[in-house]
């Protein structure tokens, strides 16, 4: 029988009593329909992932006893920070959701120039916790047990000059270069991706100029919810953890 995973932000330690939050809490009384007595898992920010037993299942509050450690969750040789455009809707949900399942570590939605969704300062906070709870959700499904970093929108000058440290690429059909043909990375890759119609001219110079190396993956221009995706799975497979 499956064990339903569930992430909590409580410290998690053999023993210990917890009561869930909301989201998980509803999940498991109005959705799952599990009942005290039934077993689930839960992992937290520290990359462990718990046996738990509930103990009580109502409307009001679902609680649950912690037991033994299934797994503790190795970080990643390579860590992945995309960068990417806000698309509309659906499509911006997708490649963050596609995302976590294959590994990153890292997203940073980006406001650029040919972006179709405005945002003032409200719209930013409700997207960014949109988009962690998907983050959260694709975690549960996918058995990962540590949760990507997602900030709030950010303008595209803003976000490029945040990165130290880290291999950097530009994801651009134009380019003369593969990923096997630039240096491999030492331990963590930034990936910037732009939004539905790419980035302009412009702020692919901007990239160039703060050290991003444009990179084409195959001869075909892909949609901004495949080139992530794409671009994640080829950079694990030849640097990451897909070899593990």
């Amino acid at each position: 029988m499956r064990i339903h995973r569930f992430f909590t932000s409580h410290p998690l330690q053999n023993g210990l009593q917890i009561t869930l939050e909301e989201e998980p809490s509803h999940h498991i009384n109005q959705v799952l329909r599990l009942r005290a007595g039934d077993n689930v898992a839960l992992f937290n920010t520290d990359g462990e992932e718990y046996g738990a037993t509930l103990t009580q299942v109502s409307k009001q509050k679902v609680t649950a006893t912690i037991g033994e450690l299934i797994k503790h969750e190795a970080k990643s040789n390579l860590a992945i920070h995309l960068i990417l455009g806000i698309s509309r809707g659906e499509r911006m949900d997708f490649a963050i959701q596609k995302a976590t399942e294959l590994g990153v570590n890292h997203i940073t939605p980006v406001l650029t120039d040919r972006c179709v969704v405005k945002l003032n300062e409200t719209k930013s906070t409700r997207r960014q916790a949109h988009w962690r709870r998907i983050v959260i959700n694709a975690c549960e499904q996918s058995g990962r047990c540590r949760i990507p970093v997602v900030d709030k929108p950010v303008e595209y000058g803003s976000a490029l000059s945040s990165i130290e440290g880290a291999t950097t690429i530009l994801l651009d059909h134009r380019s003369r270069f593969t990923l096997h043909q630039i240096d491999a990375p030492q331990s963590s890759l930034s990936i910037l991706i732009g939004p539905e119609g790419g980035l302009t001219s412009n702020e692919r110079q901007l990239a160039i100029k703060k050290g991003f190396v444009g990179v084409r993956l195959g001869p075909r221009v892909m949609r901004t919810e495949t080139a992530p995706l794409a671009a994640i799975a080829a950079v694990q497979t030849i640097w990451g953890d897909f070899s593990c």
